[in-house]
């Protein structure tokens, strides 16, 4: 046995050997760069939620064709073969005495009326799959919001970091400067070692910073679907290079224009609406079971003969018919069902009343977050253009000896500060835009590049 077991794992192993480099072709290497568009386009196929939705669509499919098998004719096969004890059998002047008896029976039926259930049924199943079709473009919708969201928070991490460099460099300049002027004899060492401790207190807000840029890399990678399996060394420690940047692009948006499209264009609440009107074919099920049923039957069948037990000898013949049933008391079950049935329906148009409200709040909301986004990143502007002239200032004022060095390291702290909040404001701001795009049921991503459930 150990030589047969020694030659099936070497041709395992030699099988395993060239489907290693079909796996390195499907496991792709983390990109150089990463853009905005091309992270969105990513996510669109890779992303989870995506994947489960369209399974969700797939699952439903599944369920129609069970509820359309009700309306075509189903065949079947029966057989049976028995055999008896002779104490059981009993024979008498016409037919002898038996043992064993067998039979054959082909069956076929056809529905031909259920009381409306069956068309109800389908019509249910069809609403349900349009409801999962809206469900997909909701996914679609929050996932790509929540890539956008952490895109935007990478870029603001890897911005923050910038910030906290040129600080350094500032501090590093200040330092400079602190030294030459006491060797020079106009400041004491306190000056230098001032400005060397504002140096050294510098460098943890930057590790933190790069800390957080690769959490927000991390973040980013999950919501696009992104997996990495390539272990080698250069591929994990890659961090791909984002592109864009925080900008400040102000948009155009109105309450009343903004309420309008969101009715109209957000999936949930047609979503909704596709699941009431589902409800009102459930209601109609409910009721079919007070309604008769009617059959339409066939039937194909061979039997062992009294008189030889040879299958030749068997007789066999067809019978056809209709076959009716009308439960007269169901012990008040159909009326549970309509009382269901209608309360269902009610809930689903309570639940419609219920998501057109909060569309509407959310509108509300993302305008006025808008609105504050747009403040916030103009003032930023103007902030930081008065930091920075501070800061030129300041240097001029600390050479002539107007000034001391800690109102210079105030006003570098200050712009540094000016920065980081013009970070914030930009990427706040361009946030409420998505979120406000979110909120009407848009997304700049062109629908023929979304997954479809094909």
């Amino acid at each position: 046995m150990y030589p047969k077991l020694k030659r099936v794992t070497a041709s395992l192993a030699a099988f395993l050997a060239t489907l290693a480099p079909l796996q390195a072709q499907k496991t792709p290497e983390v990109p150089a760069t990463l853009t905005l568009q091309t992270t969105l386009e990513f996510a669109l196929e890779n992303n989870f939620a995506i994947k489960q939705a369209i399974e969700a669509i797939k699952e439903q499919e599944g369920l129609i064709v069970e509820v359309k098998s009700r309306a075509l004719p189903t065949v079947g096969l029966n057989a049976s073969y028995r055999q008896l004890d002779e104490g059981l059998s009993e024979s008498d002047s016409f037919f002898p005495a038996t043992t064993e008896s067998w039979g054959i029976t082909l069956t076929a039926r056809q529905a031909l009326y259920e009381g409306g259930s069956i068309r109800a049924a389908l019509d249910v199943q069809d609403l349900l799959r349009e409801s999962s079709l809206l469900a997909l473009e909701s996914t679609v919708l929050d996932a790509l919001l929540d890539v956008r969201t952490r895109y935007y928070a990478a870029l603001l991490a890897r911005d923050q970091i910038g910030v906290e460099e040129q600080n350094i460099e500032l501090l590093e300049e200040t330092l400079n400067n602190a030294t030459l002027r006491r060797d020079a004899g106009d400041v004491s060492d306190f000056e230098v070692l001032r400005a060397e401790v504002a140096l050294a207190n510098a460098q943890p807000a930057l590790i933190r910073r790069r800390g957080a840029y690769r959490v927000a890399i991390e973040q980013l990678r999950q919501s696009m679907g992104y997996q990495n399996y390539r272990r080698d060394s250069q591929n994990l420690e890659r961090v791909p290079e984002l592109t864009d940047a925080l900008v400040y692009n102000p948009i155009e948006y109105d309450l009343q224009e903004g309420l309008d499209l969101a009715l109209e264009s957000r999936a949930e609440l047609k979503q909704l609406e596709a699941i009431a009107k589902a409800r009102e074919a459930g209601l109609e099920i409910a009721k079919s079971g007070l309604r008769p049923s009617l059959d339409l039957v066939g039937t194909y069948g061979k039997q062992r003969s009294n008189f030889s037990s040879s299958f030749d000898d068997g007789p066999d013949g067809w019978t056809i018919g209709v076959e009716a049933n009308w439960n007269i008391w169901d012990g008040r079950k159909t009326r549970g069902q309509r009382i269901q049935a209608r309360s269902q329906l009610e809930q689903a148009r309570i639940q419609q009343q219920s998501y057109r409200l909060g569309i509407e709040v959310e509108v509300r909301q993302a305008i006025s977050a808008l609105q504050e986004a747009d403040q916030l990143a103009q003032a930023a502007v103007k902030v930081v253009a008065q930091a920075e002239e501070a800061v030129r200032m300041a240097d001029s004022r600390f050479e002539t000896g107007s000034i001391s060095q800690l109102d210079v390291l105030e006003a570098r702290v200050a712009l540094t500060e000016a920065r980081t909040n013009a970070l914030a404001a930009n990427y706040q701001h361009l946030v409420a835009v998505a979120q406000y795009r979110r909120a009407l049921g848009r997304e700049s991503i062109s629908r023929e590049s979304w997954p479809s459930a094909e």
